[in-house]
């Protein structure tokens, strides 16, 4: 059973051909238009269900047009449609649903509901997010790097900002892809140590600076992601935004990473918070880039989770 959970539980070899197999079915489609077929159907006689508990843009249009694109059906829910944890066990629903359909993609809160439904099911579970990790958007990230500056084993990431779901899966990536990683941003929003000593233990160097000048000094991509979420409430968002200030991504702070930099975030974004228009919009951003190569990177995902 083929998993995709977390970057770090999957073997390198795979999350190498996924990412190779992605740029493949990008190049394939030779700018036709969304809505039509790939020239492969793999999933052909597949039903996948998407399930949202957190709401999301990139994440439901990209798998929902990946399953179509490969021949598939979808099957979207929200946590409206599903009694997930409340009136039904998740194990329960998770034996339930895989009566229905070939994969299962989950975006949900607590990691818990992500390891209890994929430990009961009987066909794959995607991770589509959960408050720990996001791995499918830094296979994206991994991707877009590699299509703009070649491979990226032995380059420096630095992130910016806030030690959340996004850093940790970019911290298990370090460890599976080999680039280093410094991380910039307040104590008390440090990633989580047990992601930092993971990625120690596979050999890349894993640093945290709070100068975020001398943090992008010699970075080959610079990262951001937003501040706040949109559940947090006035007053806490007031806390983060002075924490966080410091560590804008501006014209200044680019202008201190090499001249080649990368600049990415995977939206959606609070522009002039966390980077300013002119680095989101600038020659080192890739974001639109970066948000498409969802699609690719996920589609590629489902193919290896199913063996097709």
């Amino acid at each position: 059973m083929n998993h995709f959970l977390d970057i770090h539980k999957t073997d390198p070899t795979d999350l190498r051909s996924m990412i190779d197999h992605a740029k493949q079915m990008k190049t394939a489609r030779n700018g036709r238009p969304r809505g039509t077929p790939d020239d492969e159907l793999p999933l052909t006689g597949h039903m996948v269900a998407l399930i949202f508990e957190k709401p999301s843009t990139r994440t439901r249009v990209s798998f929902d047009v990946g399953v179509r694109q490969m021949g598939g059906q979808t099957m979207v829910l929200s946590g409206n449609d599903m009694q997930l944890g409340h009136g039904e066990t998740i194990a329960d629903t998770a034996r339930v649903m895989s009566r229905y359909v070939d994969l299962i993609m989950i975006r949900t809160f607590d990691e818990t509901v992500l390891t209890e439904m994929a430990e009961y099911a009987t066909v794959p579970v995607i991770n589509g997010l959960t408050d720990r990790t996001h791995p499918c958007q830094i296979m994206a990230d991994v991707m877009t790097f590699e299509e703009h500056r070649g491979p990226i084993a032995g380059k420096k990431v630095v992130w910016t900002g806030d030690g959340n779901n996004v850093c940790a899966s970019f911290l298990h990536a370090a460890g599976q892809f080999g680039f280093d990683l410094t991380f910039t941003g307040p104590e008390v929003l440090d990633p989580e140590q047990e992601f930092v000593d993971l990625a120690r233990s596979k050999g890349v160097d894993i640093r945290i600076e709070r100068d975020p000048f001398k943090a992008v000094d010699g970075a080959d991509l610079v990262v951001a992601d937003t501040w706040v979420s949109m559940h947090d409430a006035q007053s806490a968002r007031e806390r983060r935004h002075n924490l966080l200030r410091p560590y804008q991504v501006n014209d200044d702070l680019m202008a201190h990473a090499k001249s080649d930099a990368l600049f990415m975030h995977c939206l959606p974004a609070h522009r002039e918070e966390e980077a300013t228009s002119s680095v989101m919009d600038g020659p080192s951003s890739v974001i639109f880039d970066e948000a498409e190569n969802r699609l690719h990177a996920q589609k590629a995902i489902m193919r290896w989770c199913l063996g097709v």
